[in-house]
């Protein structure tokens, strides 16, 4: 399953990445990828039209997006839209950071999962 990562280069830019998850057997049980430890799980909604200017993730989070739509802005000016399904593993914690605004006329809600 690829995921895609928002990370800090060395130029202290923000940049995405795409990145495989492994999955492996587990017993007859379906497919499971290795267990990663969680600090916290929560919900967000944001309406449409939103924006939010430049900055960093405040800690490594998971943001899934479970309905609407947002794009994601980096510092090359690369701009991804993320939709309900989409994984986005946010490591900007320094640099310059991403921008992010809801595009069409749903809320915005995402799943965070934030990291240790």
């Amino acid at each position: 399953m690829k995921i895609t990562r928002l990370y800090t280069g060395t130029d202290n830019q923000s940049h995405f990445e795409e990145i495989e998850v492994a999955f492996a057997s587990r017993g007859g049980f379906g497919l499971f990828t290795i267990p990663e430890p969680a600090k916290s799980v929560f919900f967000r909604e944001i309406p449409p039209v939103w924006e939010y200017a430049w900055h960093n993730v405040v800690c490594r989070e998971y943001v899934i997006t479970i309905d609407g739509e947002a794009e994601v802005e980096v510092g090359n000016g690369e701009k991804r839209v993320f939709r309900r399904g989409d994984v986005l593993l946010a490591e900007d914690l320094v640099g310059h950071g991403h921008r992010t605004r809801v595009v069409g006329n749903k809320v915005w809600r995402q799943v965070f999962v934030t990291l240790p």
